[in-house]
Order: structure tokens, then sequence, then C-alpha cells
């Protein structure tokens, strides 16, 4: 992975994030667990996902500032509420106590309200992006999201709790809890060019296959990363009673179909027409990473 690109990126959204949080909610508690939830740090996977998806299209990191920033508050959102005690009731987040934990349930909840609010709201805005390419990318966002992306694959795994998952049930759970606001990610950065229909089927393909490897990845370090390494509770999958892919196919097993999905990410990107080289090396760092 070319460590300096990704931390530049890193720099540049933490900045933007700061700044539109800092413009958009004034000073006040909800404004102080919004920045706590947001900005005590993070992979940036999903914004990174974004530049390097606009680079494959031909566009400017510029014309890709609004989707970054929107799909890293969406995702911030996401990780609050999976930690309140209704739902995974999670302690830990990011080597650091939850939002919940930090500030108080009601406020967490107000915070993760207000930054899903944001991220459409900033997504809208009018900026060097033409009206189709914002009104594609607040489709993309919000399909990724509601009742056919992520806060679906969220209620069916509560609903799972307890519960042995077939492997079929397992991937098409997660292709939506996980897997969607990661396929938005690239889809929203490609939607900054000017992709031909191949190339956006491509870039589709590997984007669902990036998210599915990424959350194996996940669970196979839930059981074997320390919690010190992982920043959140070790083994919280089990203790909840949740399937996993290595609960299904085995630690071993389980490795070797995320780098297969790595391949298929892989092969999908040969075929587009522009750049992808960090596509590429997001992809295998999806697998490759321990946190």
């Amino acid at each position: 992975m070319d460590q300096d690109w990704l931390e530049q990126i890193r720099i540049r959204i933490d900045q933007a994030l700061d700044n539109s949080l800092g413009r958009h909610l004034g000073d006040s508690k909800l404004l102080d667990a919004a920045r706590y939830s947001v900005l005590r740090g993070g992979k940036r996977l999903r914004p990174a996902l974004v530049y390097a998806a606009a680079d494959a299209a031909g566009a400017s990191p510029h014309a890709a500032d609004t989707a970054a920033i929107a799909v890293e508050l969406l995702h911030a959102y996401s990780l609050i509420h999976d930690d309140l005690p209704a739902m995974d009731d999670d302690a830990l987040r990011r080597g650091q106590p939850t939002t919940h934990i930090a500030f108080d349930e009601a406020t967490a909840i107000l915070a993760g309200d207000a930054l899903q609010a944001l991220a459409f709201s900033i997504l809208g805005e009018a900026d060097i992006r033409t009206d189709r390419m914002r009104v594609k990318q607040l489709n993309l966002l919000g399909e990724a999201v509601g009742f056919r992306g992520m806060a679906l694959g969220q209620a069916i795994d509560l609903e799972s709790e307890g519960k042995a998952l077939s492997l079929d049930a397992l991937k098409a759970m997660h292709a939506k809890k996980t897997g969607a606001l990661i396929t938005a990610s690239v889809l929203m950065g490609a939607a900054c060019g000017n992709p031909s229909d191949d190339d956006w089927d491509a870039l589709t393909q590997a984007g669902r296959a990036i998210g599915l490897a990424f959350q194996i990845q996940d669970d196979i370090l839930d059981e074997t990363a320390p919690t010190e390494t992982l920043g959140k509770t070790q083994g919280r999958d089990k203790m909840l009673g949740k399937s996993t892919f290595p609960s299904l196919l085995g630690l071993k097993a389980s490795e070797k179909e995320a780098y297969a999905l790595v391949e298929i990410a892989q092969g999908a990107l040969a075929r587009v027409a522009g750049d992808t080289t960090m596509l590429e090396q997001l992809a295998r760092l999806s697998v490759e990473r321990t946190n």
C-alpha cells in the first residue's frame, strides 16, 4: 500500500471533517459528541475508496471531497448506533469509550441522527460537481444506508443473534450491513467523473467484492486480534452468538475466501479504462489490515 498517499488522504479528510462539523453544528454538547465520534481516529477506508475511484474515473480530488466527507460522516453515525445498548451494546470503539459511554445514550443517539442528516446536507450542496453528479451521489448514498442497505443488514444481524445462518445468508446480510456503504463509496467516487457503462459495472463488482472481503477480515480479527490492537472488544461476535465466517468456515478457509474476493475485485478493476492502482491497493489492504 502506498502509505504516503493514504496518509495524505487521512490528513485531507480529517481537516475537511473538522471544518464541516464546526461550520454546520456550532458549539454544543451535541457537537462535542459528534466530534468525539468522528475525529478520534479510524482507518478512513471509505473516503479513500471515494478518492481512488474518482482517480480511476479521471476526476480530481477536489471533485471527490464532498462525497468523501459524506460517507465518513455516515459511517461515524452507523458506528455510534451500532454500539448502543439496543444494538451490540459495546463499551469500546477505536480504543476509547463508545459515544454513549463517554457522553450519555440520548446524546449519542442524537449525535448519530445529526451526523446522518449532515452527510446528506453536505452531499446536496452546490460545488464544482454538476447537478447530475450530486443527484447521483445522493441516490447512491440513500440506497446504501436505507431499507435495502445498511439499516436492513443491521436489522437482519440483530434478528440472527443466537441463530446459525447459512453461508449464503451470512454473505447476503453483510452485503447490506457492511458492503453496501463500501460499494457506494466506490461508486460515489466514480460518479465524480464520467465512466462508461462497462467501467461502472466493473467498479460495482469490485466494490461488492471489497466490501465482503473487508467483513471477512473483520470477523477474523474479532477472533484473533487482541482488544488493544482492534480498538474494540475482542470476541464480541461470539459473546452475542453471531454467525461469522470463521464460525462457519474456520479461520484458514475464511482467509482464503477473503483473498479470493480480492482477486475478484482486482480482476474487475483490470477491466476499467482509468488508473485503478490505488483501488487495487485498497482492495488488498482490506484483508491485510490488523484492526
